[in-house]
């Protein structure tokens, strides 16, 4: 199991991941760009050449953690996403992408930029998984009492292993 992540050269980090953890990182991931995917712009050829995309906020309860509103007010909500969600869009399928790119068996070594990358793409992967399993401030004693037999458990487990995978990624940047 990997030992998180420490600083290495020049402000980068290095960790190690055996494959089942690989397998697991590149699944999750690969679900996040499938949630993430372009959103949808206008027929308007400006529109389209400018990311302008649609208002309204997403029914389904991971997007709209991935993508919350910005205001209360509903009209100004939806004008500053039909604005700014298609570049969010596409700077956490870049951040995915670095992460499914660098993510392999061994020694792992990320340049700063990528170890970046990899802090807001674990960040997206652990707010989707957390929003699925209706994850609480709790969520730690919930393990502890939660049987292995539990159909939950697995799933809880990863969520923590990648609380953790975050946390030293933070500390080995900071």
């Amino acid at each position: 199991m990997s030992s998180g992540f420490k600083p290495g050269r020049e402000g980068g980090v290095v960790t190690g991941f055996d494959a089942a953890e690989v397998s697991i990182l590149r699944s999750l991931v690969t679900q996040i760009l499938g949630l993430i995917e372009p959103g949808e712009t206008g027929d308007d050829p400006l529109e389209k050449a400018l990311g302008i995309g649609a208002s309204e906020q997403s029914s389904d309860p991971v997007l709209a953690r991935l993508f919350p509103s910005a205001y209360e007010d509903g009209e100004a909500a939806a004008e500053f996403r039909r604005y700014t969600e298609a570049t969010l869009r596409e700077g956490k399928r870049a951040d995915a992408q670095t992460m499914l790119d660098s993510a392999e068996p061994g020694r792992v070594e990320l340049t700063r930029e990528q170890a970046q990358a990899w802090m807001r793409a674990l960040n997206d992967v652990r707010l989707a998984l957390g929003t699925r399993l209706e994850v609480t401030e709790e969520v730690h004693d919930e393990i502890a009492d939660m049987s292995e037999n539990d159909p939950r458990y697995p799933a809880y487990v990863i969520y923590d292993w990648l609380t953790y995978l975050q946390d030293t990624l933070v500390r080995a940047l900071w």
